[in-house]
């Protein structure tokens, strides 16, 4: 087989050109050839109007439950139901939500920005998407700004250090990356209306500093910058902050002008930590072009994604939940919503889903009940969420492996789909001839399944070691030809969660 020549982001670039052209005939009133943005030299053409047709699903749970997604969406005001939902912070005037109430005469034109600071987005990123696809699905029109320029600066947001400069390549493989996964999951909105997807770099990178200090830093008050949280926090610190960074708010008060100037977005989104940076932006609107009284720019924001006790939902031990599916699997990404507790489920329900209000509360209060089954809203939610993130292909991959991996479970074992797995799971490779006849006992060691044979005796009684999701009772069972699956492998499991690969070589 002919060695595969590596390629350049460059490369990559110019494909994702030629997949995402699109015409853009109605959207944000622009002409096609002004939807479209270039990252430095690649001809990046970002972007795109995208017509999202998908229909409202139903899907039936075991509590008999109909999840349809509610037909009054796009007749009712969007804030109200971010607020309903627990999506709304703060907003810059209560105008913003007499000036929603109206899409279909008058939609608005909402942005939300995200720094290619990764080659995905993850987890905590998608309330972001989440609230502009709600704009989108009550009929207004919304940008996804992909901040290759910002990217270059670091927002010092909720930062104790100064984040280290990327090189243009890892930028440009971090834009498309992106760019490939904001486009794919707001193409599954409910919605007959376009989005865009730009790039700042566009319009930064023939900016001059004379002309950026005489359009931008004229109209700056460095008391109103310094009295940023963000700024403080930093200023406090023994760290301190780069002027670099410092200007981080400037560079995202201009984007906002600049597409409120340009492009008529009227409307900033974000986290509750980009405040400083958002009324930046609305700030410089006002200072600038001197809008009249509710024609100006809006800002929102809406809570971080938290767990109960007060920490960030988007980690795990192993790291970030990625949204792209080349990083985590669908498979893995549905089990971290699965292992959702209790106390954070009709929350994660609320912000992360787009089921009905009266489905969540009845999801609630079936929890409350003696007959509930333990995990039920927790299936609902990873099935809403996967399906949203990685499309009804992505959830069918991630239910069937789920269903198929559970110890005990009936369903027969494949290696198609045990491999499908195998980036989530720790493997281990050994010969035929050491596995067969090998008892149960000492495979779970030598695989590293289990730390000594004791700890795998003591399993046993418990009930908790399984071969292939078979339960093993008896510590005289030894490996068959006829347990190796399809030949090739063998999936041995410590409870519900801990899982090793044996693939036979």
């Amino acid at each position: 087989m002919a060695a595969t020549a590596a390629v350049s982001p460059r490369t990559l670039l110019s494909s994702f050109h030629q997949r995402f052209i699109f015409t853009v005939p109605a959207f944000l009133n622009l002409p096609a050839s002004s939807a479209r943005c270039n990252c430095r030299g690649g001809k990046v053409r970002l972007f795109s109007a995208i017509r999202c047709v998908q229909s409202a699903e139903e899907i039936s749970t075991a509590t008999g439950i109909t999840t349809s997604v509610s037909e009054e969406i796009g007749r009712r005001n969007v804030i109200d139901i971010l607020e309903e939902r627990g999506l709304l912070e703060s907003l810059t005037s209560d105008n913003l939500r007499s000036v929603s109430s109206n899409s279909e005469s008058s939609p608005l034109r909402v942005y939300c920005g995200f720094d290619p600071t990764a080659e995905s987005l993850h987890l905590g990123n998608l309330l972001g998407i989440l609230v502009l696809s709600w704009f989108h699905r009550c009929g207004h029109r919304v940008v996804a700004l992909i901040g290759g320029a910002t990217a270059r600066i670091g927002d010092p947001s909720g930062k104790i250090l100064e984040r280290p400069e990327l090189d243009v390549e890892t930028l440009e493989r971090n834009t498309l990356g992106i760019a490939n996964t904001v486009t794919r999951i707001l193409n599954s909105s409910n919605s007959t209306t376009s989005f865009v997807v730009m790039n700042n770099y566009d319009w930064w990178k023939e900016f001059k500093l004379l002309d950026f200090l005489k359009q931008v830093g004229r109209y700056a008050r460095v008391g109103t910058m310094v009295a940023k949280e963000s700024v403080k926090k930093r200023l406090e610190s023994e760290q301190g902050m780069s002027y670099t960074e410092f200007t981080y708010q400037l560079l995202q008060g201009y984007d906002f002008l600049y597409l409120f100037q340009n492009h008529g977005v009227n409307v900033q989104i974000g986290g509750s930590d980009q405040w400083g940076n958002i009324t930046a932006g609305t700030d410089l609107i006002r200072r600038t072009l001197q809008p009249k009284e509710g024609e100006g720019g809006f800002g929102l924001t809406f809570p971080l994604l938290l767990k109960s006790d007060g920490t960030k939902f988007g980690k795990s031990e192993d790291g970030a939940i990625w949204l792209s599916p080349a990083m985590l699997s669908p498979y893995k990404f549905y089990q971290h919503l699965f292992s959702v507790p209790d106390s954070d489920v009709i929350k994660f329900l609320k912000m992360l889903t787009f089921l009905d209000m009266k489905v969540v509360d009845e999801m609630e209060l079936q929890m409350q009940s003696p007959g509930y089954l333990p995990n039920t809203a927790q299936k609902l939610l990873a099935e809403e969420v996967t399906r949203f993130v990685h499309g009804e292909e992505g959830l069918r991959e991630a239910i069937k492996a789920t269903e198929a991996l559970r110890p005990g479970a009936e369903t027969k074992l494949d290696w198609k789909t045990i491999e499908g797995i195998a980036e989530d799971v720790p493997s281990c490779s050994m010969a035929y001839n050491e596995v067969v006849n090998l008892s149960v006992v000492d495979l779970s060691v030598s695989s590293g399944l289990l730390e000594s044979k004791s700890a795998a005796r003591r399993l046993m009684k418990q009930g908790g070691l399984y071969l292939n999701n078979s339960r093993v009772d008896e510590e005289s069972k030894r490996i068959e030809n006829e347990d190796i699956v399809d030949g090739k492998l063998l999936l041995l499991s410590a409870g519900k969660k801990n899982k090793v690969i044996v693939r036979i070589s």
